[in-house]
């Protein structure tokens, strides 16, 4: 095959473009940053583009077999002004537009759209749990997945298969983990605000998993929690941290700490959504990681 993949040099997208190469397929890089990609990827098939504008890179993807759709605005590193908020849609919105856009005008076309979205879908709770029915929340984060989704959603007029991935929290070497750990490390770790928010996450090996699975299986189509079957709370995620690492866990971070450094974005760490994967384990889809301690226990072992 050959697939098309946006946000290939971030956390997951760079992990997919290794198994891709690993099992043979080509992969086609459309990066912002061209010198950034050609480092990660010396080998490959590298096309500059401004995402959120059309233009000849579209005509990249005529021959491609699949296109993954992973690039967006980093939600939770910086606070959250009215210009990152606009920037944070935006990026997505726009961006999936103009994928859909540049599918469209192929010829041949690609046979699928992988396109990312996140359990910000349903909105926050302590108490409710969602799955692939419920409906969107009315945060701005929902709002954000709405907008995402319904771009994504176009592709369908052009007779190409659309899976939607939302995505929770994505746990591997680096990413999210990677800012948690060193607190823990210095006998200073613990949960976040009050521990009691739900933690809805995914080893990194089986949400590429997923992404292979849903280009490579043809009744694979619609929306799919990209999330692991076991959720658990923040203090029960710490707690796991604490034991395989062999530190304490007891020093909780107060709220005010995210809030201050991250402002309204800090509701992304301090509260959260229980998000159960039905769709995805009813269509066959096997977890290589379906607990909080077995993934921690991959991912720090080297640690």
């Amino acid at each position: 095959m050959k697939v098309a993949i946006t946000g290939a040099t971030g956390f997951v997208g760079s992990r997919l473009v290794e198994r891709l190469q690993e099992q043979g397929h080509q992969s086609l890089i459309l990066t912002r940053n061209r010198t950034t990609a050609l480092n990660a990827f010396p080998n490959l098939e590298i096309v500059a583009y401004t995402p959120t504008e059309s233009g000849s890179w579209q005509q990249a993807i005529a021959g491609c077999d699949a296109v993954v759709n992973l690039a967006g605005e980093p939600i939770a590193e910086s606070r959250w002004t009215p210009k990152h908020k606009q920037e944070i849609l935006e990026s997505r919105r726009v961006g999936t537009q103009k994928i859909v856009e540049a599918i469209t005008l192929a010829n041949p076309k690609p046979s699928v759209l992988v396109n990312t979205s996140a359990i910000g879908y349903y909105g926050t709770s302590e108490t409710a749990t969602f799955d692939e029915t419920s409906p969107a929340g009315s945060d701005f984060l929902a709002e954000v997945c709405l907008a995402w989704e319904a771009e994504a959603q176009k592709v369908k007029e052009a007779g190409v298969r659309l899976v939607i991935l939302r995505s929770g929290i994505v746990l591997g070497n680096g990413g999210a983990l990677a800012k948690m750990i060193p607190p823990f490390k210095l006998f200073a770790g613990g949960p976040l605000g009050t521990g009691k928010q739900w933690f809805s996450w995914i080893h990194r090996e089986d949400i590429v998993n997923l992404i292979l699975f849903a280009i490579t299986q043809p009744d694979v189509e619609g929306v799919f929690n990209a999330t692991a079957p076991n959720p658990v709370r923040m203090s029960e995620l710490c707690q796991a941290i604490g034991e395989i690492l062999n530190r304490p866990s007891w020093l909780p971070v107060p709220s005010f700490v995210p809030e201050a450094l991250l402002g309204e974005g800090a509701k992304v760490v301090l509260e959260g959504q229980q998000v159960l994967p039905k769709r995805t384990i009813s269509k066959g889809f096997d977890y290589q990681y379906s607990t909080v301690k077995q993934a921690l226990s991959e991912i720090l072992a080297s640690s």
